[in-house]
């Protein structure tokens, strides 16, 4: 068993990781701003994709907003019985939407916009570990 105090900071620690990826994205998005990636033109080619916004709004700041939502979960989490007894649901909810969601857009990158962008795959690799942990963490809560 696995404690859930060092399963909470971990997924602090990954939830800023991606907040950070996801806030660099936005504002590159939102400024017209190249993105850095390394000597390679794949990020940009990802970022000014059609798939690269919902209705005009930048997927990355839908991630954004997803991690913020995370953090605030964990730490309302010691803040009342309320969040005690319901934010691992609800973060496994969030983490299974961006997993998923995370997966469809790999799928874009490999097969429709032959392009890989390293953030993208940040992300997903993130929210993916932050998935194993919100199961982690119902699993022990039973």
């Amino acid at each position: 068993m696995i404690n859930d105090n060092k399963l909470r900071i971990t997924s602090a620690v990954l939830a800023v990781i991606g907040l950070i990826v996801s806030v660099y994205l936005t504002w590159a998005k939102l400024t017209h701003t190249p993105v850095i990636c390394g000597g390679s033109s794949e990020c940009q080619t990802v970022n000014d994709s059609p798939y690269a916004e919902i209705g005009g709004i930048p997927i990355s700041l839908l991630g954004m907003g997803a991690y913020i939502v995370i953090l605030g979960l964990l730490y309302l989490e010691s803040r009342g019985d309320f969040w005690a007894e319901n934010s691992k649901l609800i973060l496994f909810g969030i983490t299974l939407i961006g997993v998923l969601y995370s997966a469809y857009l790999t799928y874009l990158e490999v097969a429709v916009i032959y392009a890989i962008c390293p953030y993208c795959v940040i992300s997903a690799v993130v929210m993916l570990f932050l998935f194993i942990i919100a199961i982690v963490r119902l699993v022990q809560d039973t």
